[in-house]
Formats: C-alpha cells, sequence, structure tokens
C-alpha cells in the first residue's frame, strides 16, 4: 500500500510512559550494540554463506533499532497521573 506525505501527517501519535520509553531506548541501544559486535565479528568467519547471513543478521538489527526509533519518533510521553504515583 502507497502512503503518501500527507498521509504520514495523519499518522496517530501514541502516548507512551516515561517507563515504556526508557525501555524501548535500552532495547536500541542494545540492538546497535550488537550490531556493531556482530559486523566486527564477520572478520572472524570464513564461510561466506555464514558471512552472508550473519551480515543478515546484522542489516536486521539495524532496522528493528531503526523502527523503534521511529515509533519513539510518533510518540508522546503520557504525564503521570498524580492519583496513580501516590
Amino acid at each position: 500500500m502507497h502512503c503518501d506525505d500527507a498521509e504520514k501527517e495523519r499518522r496517530e501519535n501514541y502516548e507512551i510512559s516515561m517507563r515504556f520509553r526508557r525501555m524501548i531506548e535500552r532495547r536500541i541501544e542494545r540492538l546497535e550494540s550488537d550490531a556493531c559486535l556482530d559486523e566486527a565479528a564477520v572478520e572472524s568467519l570464513e564461510d561466506s554463506d555464514h558471512i552472508r547471513r550473519h551480515m543478515l543478521l546484522v542489516a536486521v538489527q539495524r532496522e528493528e533499532a531503526r523502527r523503534m526509533r521511529r515509533f519513539l519518533d510518533h510518540s508522546d510521553v503520557r504525564e503521570q497521573d498524580s492519583r496513580a504515583a501516590a
């Protein structure tokens, strides 16, 4: 399905808790860190098919981190209800 700029502007923003936002931010950091480590590990691999699969893993990790960043870009942190905090 094609999505033009006007449709992107109309996309719904999500309201999330600060705790959930921090959890996603930590997950993004782990994905990016793992991608860097996995990419460096390719130097030790010899089999071309293993290298291909390993680089596919790196690409998937980086894409997942980008997807999560886009989600955060479209998210607002919900203000904590003072009644719920008590």
